[in-house]
């Protein structure tokens, strides 16, 4: 572990600054010390090898580190570059932009590398107010964190947050979505809170699954799938959002459903349909069901809908997969699929009629 966390740390440290010819070219014959790090770095994250060719590129190395901040940050820190679970407001007082703080488990912080990137190809100005990670979190195990180790309360309270992501697991309803919504329209009174529907770990089957089984899953059993994630636990999550809205006199909580298209998505690769994908565990890093980065991307695409209310279709193609086979037709599609989910869902707060 040690010497995963070195060779690593050496990646995201080189991704943090300007890449000049010296750092990637080596004598003839004689390998760079760059390229001996990525050759380890394949053995130990083969995932990361997004077109499979064998050979880790540069590109797919730093697409790997921002599909995984909750990594990279670990790195930085392990390496004396201060990384922590939570990351204060990066812009400065005044700026002009929507203002996002990203409040997450796994399964959505990503979102905050991805997302300011997504939003300037559409040439719009998203701001991080902040990012707060806790592994496999309920979202009141963020408020409950000590004040002054709480930057999701700090960016709250200083009212520089427009929108607040959170992404809630399984316990439901739960009391941490009204807390922080409470927080902050005590600064904010247009704060929009948006709650992600996450997909199911490990396809909702524990015990010893794992992630080839669910090349197996048809289109018929991933339906089923989603009808119980969205008559269980889904319809408990939007009651509390409902009730939230009628104490506020206003809609000021909305859902991601994300959920939705997941399961879109897997069923577009189970049908054949996809491009540049043949198995729906090529969208998954892991047997629990971490994303790889097309699915990281999906879900971006959702949130950038939902947050700045725009169609991310016609963007172009993120360096998490541009290496990938069919990288424009997939993306295309993996737009579209977000674009469908957030505006067929009332509790979005998408409407195309008002767009």
């Amino acid at each position: 572990m040690k010497t995963l966390v070195s060779l690593l740390s050496l990646i995201a440290l080189f991704a943090t600054g300007p890449t000049t010819q010296a750092q990637v070219t080596a004598p003839a014959g004689k390998k760079s010390g760059l390229e001996s790090r990525l050759e380890q770095a394949l053995k130990l994250y083969p995932d990361a090898d997004t077109d499979k060719d064998g050979t880790l590129s540069i590109n797919e190395a730093l697409a790997y580190l921002e599909t995984h901040p909750d990594l990279r940050d670990k790195l930085r820190a392990k390496s004396g570059g201060g990384g922590s679970s939570s990351q204060p407001a990066s812009f400065a007082p005044g700026a002009k932009g929507t203002r996002v703080f990203v409040c997450a488990h796994s399964y959505m912080i990503f979102t905050a590398g991805m997302l300011p990137a997504v939003a300037k190809s559409a040439g719009l100005s998203h701001l991080e107010a902040g990012r707060q990670m806790i592994g496999g979190s309920q979202v009141i195990q963020h408020w409950n964190l000590p004040d002054e180790k709480n930057e999701a309360k700090k960016a709250l309270r200083a009212g520089i947050v427009d929108v607040l992501t959170v992404s809630p697991n399984l316990l439901m309803p739960d009391p941490g979505i009204e807390n922080f919504t409470k927080l902050g329209l005590e600064t904010n009174p247009n704060l929009r809170v948006l709650v992600q529907s996450s997909w199911v770990p490990w396809d909702g089957q524990k015990s010893g699954f794992k992630n080839e089984q669910r090349n197996a899953v048809t289109v018929e059993q991933l339906q089923q799938m989603r009808d119980l994630h969205h008559n269980g636990w889904l319809k408990q999550l939007e009651a509390q959002v409902n009730t939230l809205n009628a104490s506020l006199s206003k809609p000021t909580l909305h859902i991601v459903p994300v959920s939705a298209a997941v399961y879109a998505l897997r069923e577009l690769v189970a049908s054949g349909k996809a491009p540049g994908l043949t198995q729906q565990s090529q969208l998954f890093r892991d047997d629990h069901g971490h994303p790889s980065p097309p699915l990281a991307l999906l879900v971006t695409y959702c949130h950038f809908a939902a947050i700045h209310q725009r169609s991310p279709v016609g963007l172009p193609v993120p360096a998490s997969i541009q290496d990938l086979p069919q990288a424009e037709e997939l993306n295309r599609v993996m737009q579209q699929i977000a674009w469908d989910a957030v505006t067929s869902y009332p509790l979005s707060g998408v409407k195309v009629s008002d767009l």
